[in-house]
């Protein structure tokens, strides 16, 4: 008999044996060739895998950390209803990033002309 995982194999003919007990004493009888074969205790298969095993385009893509080069995305707005506490300015102009988890706020970074800076979250 030959088991390949969970599955039992026929040494004669190399048919599917019936479902295996598990324990040695059991004999399983091919249902192809009539042949009888003694059980083998089953035995547990761990396998494992890495993403290198199955490349993907888009997982090539992805990563963990995504890095934001401020120089190459234009997202800063001017909010004329914010006033500076420093220099009392008003229309401070701001940038709003996902700095958290994505089921939470995002977070609004405030730079005045004065050099003043602080962040707010949503």
């Amino acid at each position: 008999m030959a088991a390949i995982g969970s599955l039992v194999f026929c040494t004669d003919c190399g048919n599917l044996l019936p479902v295996s007990k598990g324990n040695e004493k059991n004999i399983l009888l091919c249902d192809c060739c009539g042949a009888e074969n003694r059980d083998q205790p089953s035995r547990t298969v761990t396998t494992k895998t890495k993403p290198s095993d199955f490349p993907s385009l888009l997982r090539q893509k992805l990563s963990i950390v995504q890095t934001v080069e401020r120089h190459k995305i234009q997202t800063e707005r001017v909010d004329p209803n914010m006033d500076c506490a420093k220099c009392g300015r008003r229309g401070i102009r701001y940038t709003e990033m996902q700095t958290r988890s994505a089921d939470e706020g995002s977070t609004i970074i405030y730079n005045c002309d004065c050099g003043e800076k602080w962040t707010m979250n949503n």
